[in-house]
């Protein structure tokens, strides 16, 4: 098993730990950086839809992994990134200066949304969030001068300084190097007094209250922050499926990006990725596998729904800590074999007295 000496706080803050993360991380970069040429048109997408969702589900993380704060309406976000994208495009704004506007409004629509954190918490303000997104949906609607209403909304393609990029390898760069640098900004938002903030109102509202932290500018933030990445992930979105429509943004992908970081694993950077290779992977299966089931089964509608509510369920109940929890246990038995106890990864059920009264 791995330890590593520290003995200097930048060793601490130091974003690889040791060589081992060095190398598996860069032969992952590696691969990344080949699929153009190793894989098909068909699998492409497929890893450029990954890239997208696990921007979003780094914006979802920030929020509800990292400052403990749920929402249901995250969809909303991703609408607002994809229509601002798409209409500053049609009205002649360069990409490079129309995909950080769409991520900007996205982030002041969060601080709107953000208001209500403040008085409410837990069930009340997953319910508050809902109906926001489902106030998003309706003006997405209904504002037909702008988002064109229910007919939808045609996408222009991405062009940089001239260079018109299609929905190919260009594009999955593209996604690359914008996924590559909303996880470098999210690990160092963690680092910083900011990103310790959001965490220890996570933990406890009120030990961050007794040392300083502002609640109410700090919940804000993350409100800001969260939606601003799910932003530039809708903009990314709008392009690859280059046509958009407002239902598109509704309960339902809210959902589906809950479905990442809860199946990924909250709190964790890695449970961004895994929950956004499950999201995309899960309907390819179900795909398969409605091939090998009764026509009564797999040719009943709702399947798939039926099936996201039977996954979500089951690992809230049997793994809490998600994907990426499952794998930290596999690897530490592995480590500790024969010296591993099953209770290991047990969660502590002891609460302070400040948590006991509320």
């Amino acid at each position: 098993m791995r330890f590593v000496f520290k003995t200097d706080y930048d060793q601490d803050i130091r974003l690889v730990k040791h060589g081992g993360q060095a190398f598996w991380y860069g032969l992952l970069m590696l691969a990344l950086l080949a699929a153009p040429w190793s894989v098909g048109d068909y699998w492409l997408t497929q890893l450029a839809f990954i890239l997208i969702y696990s921007i979003a589900g780094l914006g979802l993380m920030v929020l509800a992994g990292f400052t403990g704060l749920a929402s249901l309406g995250h969809a909303a976000f991703l609408g607002v990134g994809a229509y601002t994208q798409a209409f500053l495009l049609g009205h002649g704004w360069p990409f490079v200066l129309s995909l950080p506007a769409a991520a900007a409004l996205s982030a002041a629509v969060g601080v709107v949304v953000g208001l209500p954190a403040l008085r409410v918490k837990g069930i009340y303000l997953a319910i508050a969030t809902l109906a926001f997104g489902f106030i998003v949906e309706e003006v997405l609607a209904r504002w037909e001068s702008v988002t064109g209403g229910n007919s939808g909304r045609n996408v222009p393609g991405v062009s940089l300084f001239g260079w018109q990029i299609g929905s190919g390898a260009g594009f999955y760069y593209v996604c690359l190097v914008l996924c590559v640098l909303a996880t470098l900004g999210v690990l160092n938002l963690l680092r910083s007094n900011t990103g310790r903030a959001f965490i220890a109102i996570r933990d406890s509202e009120i030990s961050a209250q007794s040392m300083g932290i502002a609640l109410a500018r700090t919940k804000t933030l993350a409100f800001a922050i969260s939606a601003a990445l799910t932003g530039v992930a809708g903009a990314l979105y709008a392009h690859k499926l280059a046509f958009i429509a407002p239902d598109q943004f509704g309960a339902l992908q809210s959902i589906e990006l809950l479905l990442i970081v809860v199946v990924g694993g909250l709190g964790s950077l890695h449970g961004a990725f895994l929950g956004a290779i499950f999201l995309i992977a899960l309907p390819q299966l179900i795909a398969i596998a409605k091939d090998w089931l009764p026509p009564a089964i797999g040719q009943a509608s709702g399947l798939q729904a039926l099936i996201y509510g039977v996954v979500l369920v089951g690992i809230v109940l049997f793994e809490p800590m998600g994907l990426y929890g499952r794998w930290l246990k596999i690897r530490t038995y592995l480590q500790l074999f024969p010296f591993y106890r099953r209770g290991l990864f047990k969660r502590q059920k002891a609460f302070a007295k400040s948590e006991q009264v509320r």
